[in-house]
């Protein structure tokens, strides 16, 4: 057998989405995640009533986290809603729910937020480009306290305290996919994404899951098969959780050095000097 060969630790020309797994890989050595998002990260499906009104539910059993702990039987936490800013995460929901108790501290992170932001801050400037923050100005690396009330500095915040409850955990950063749509949100998402990157450069062991290069058009084929009027079904979920899944493990077979002591990470500060740490 032919591990290279097998594993493609060495292709370079490999895309991250190129295979879809059924299960979920190397992404299953972790054995704790904490999924951070909006609706899209609750299973949330949009109900369309007789009298043409919509209701939305968050029904965590599908959301694609889940899948991926059923896939991978990991403890994975929903800290999401639909609805979800990493404004609003900051300043109150992860404090009113106890998501900061290192009783929940995870292994992994995936934070996919953005899309409420960027439609908020569009909406409270629409005749200006959406501006989400500059990373170079609005964190401060040593206190989080510091930084700005921009998109950045509270997405900032989230993974700096995280890594206050657990030191070492790996984060994985969401952007969000492309639509053919060429309406106002594409430069927005464009930016967001460019982001994303950046703020994967500051934080040590942070990689992005970048959907928006990668992943499928969300177009009309897409929607009639994976969504529910402006929400992903069931089948959507499950879709998400497989890409995100081959995604994580595409990094991890790229990164090994990155993953060697992954299974140190929450065990109290033991882990194997001979190796990266």
């Amino acid at each position: 057998m032919n591990l290279n060969e097998y594993f493609r630790f060495d292709d370079k020309n490999e895309k991250p989405l190129e295979n879809l797994l059924e299960g979920g890989g190397f992404s299953a050595i972790f054995r704790s995640i904490g999924c951070i998002g909006d609706s899209l990260s609750s299973g949330e499906l949009e109900a369309v009533h007789e009298d043409g009104t919509k209701s939305y539910h968050d029904y965590f059993e599908y959301s694609w986290g889940q899948f991926i702990a059923r896939a991978n039987g990991a403890l994975v936490h929903n800290f999401s809603r639909g609805g979800m800013t990493a404004a609003e995460y900051c300043e109150s929901f992860a404090e009113s729910k106890g998501f900061w108790d290192p009783t929940l501290a995870s292994q992994a992170y995936i934070i996919a937020l953005g899309v409420n932001d960027v439609t908020r801050a569009y909406n409270a400037a629409p005749d200006k480009p959406v501006y989400l923050g500059d990373p170079e100005a609005d964190i401060d690396l040593s206190d989080w306290h510091n930084n700005a009330k921009t998109f950045v500095g509270y997405y900032a915040q989230i993974i700096q305290r995280m890594r206050e409850i657990s030191p070492k955990c790996r984060v994985f950063l969401m952007t969000c996919p492309r639509t053919e749509s060429k309406d106002w949100r594409q430069d927005a998402y464009d930016l967001h994404r460019a982001l994303l990157y950046r703020l994967a450069e500051i934080f040590e062991y942070t990689y992005v899951i970048d959907l928006r290069e990668y992943a499928p058009v969300y177009d009309a084929e897409f929607r009639s098969r994976f969504f529910l009027t402006g929400h992903l079904n069931t089948m959507g979920y499950l879709l998400t959780a497989r890409m995100v899944m081959t995604y994580i493990d595409y990094i991890i077979r790229h990164n090994l050095e990155d993953f060697m002591q992954a299974g140190f990470i929450g065990k109290g500060g033991i882990y194997n000097h001979a190796y990266k740490w």
